[in-house]
């Protein structure tokens, strides 16, 4: 398994564990995302984004409604606004052994040490929306993720919004 850490900067050595201020009464942490979720940090840091798959028990209905007319299961939405921002960023996929990681949050992806980490290897990721096609992940552009982000919670799909608070009012 792979465990990664998405940055905009290029040059961090080590990783010492943080706390969140959203997260007060969880431990300074470093955090890590798996492999299958990793694409879903394909973007500028701060770009709000919606991801959905299905999951086992994801309903027909749900299947056609959202992926119906895509030839694929996997979809990642950004706003109009955030595309161009998105098609010249570079970002920086750090690789972690996964001795000291444990998992946080399997549905997300999320992986946590309480320890000091240094990656092992760093990739710079450019052309970041054909990196995203290239895996056979829908990339979705519209005007406002505020549909989505309406609709995903009361369905039967996975998801991740990631950055909402950047979103378009």
């Amino acid at each position: 398994m792979n465990l990664y850490h998405f940055s905009e900067e290029p040059d961090i050595a080590v990783f010492k564990p943080r706390k969140l201020e959203y997260r007060s009464d969880e431990p300074a942490m470093v955090w890590a995302i798996d492999e299958f979720h990793a694409p879903h940090y394909y973007f500028p840091r701060e770009c709000p984004r919606v991801c959905i798959w299905p999951k086992e028990d994801t309903t027909d209905a749900d299947l056609q409604r959202f992926f119906g007319q895509s030839g694929t299961t996997r979809i990642v939405a950004i706003e109009t606004a955030w595309y161009e921002r998105m098609k010249k960023a570079v970002i920086y996929r750090y690789r972690f052994n996964t001795d000291s990681f444990s998992c946080h949050t399997p549905d997300a992806g999320y992986y946590i040490s309480l320890n000091t980490v240094e990656p092992y290897s760093v990739d710079r990721l450019d052309s970041l929306p054909e990196q995203i096609i290239a895996l056979g992940i829908e990339l979705r552009i519209t005007p406002s993720l505020r549909p989505l982000q309406a609709v995903i919670p009361s369905s039967t799909v996975n998801f991740s919004m990631i950055r909402m608070k950047n979103a378009t009012p």
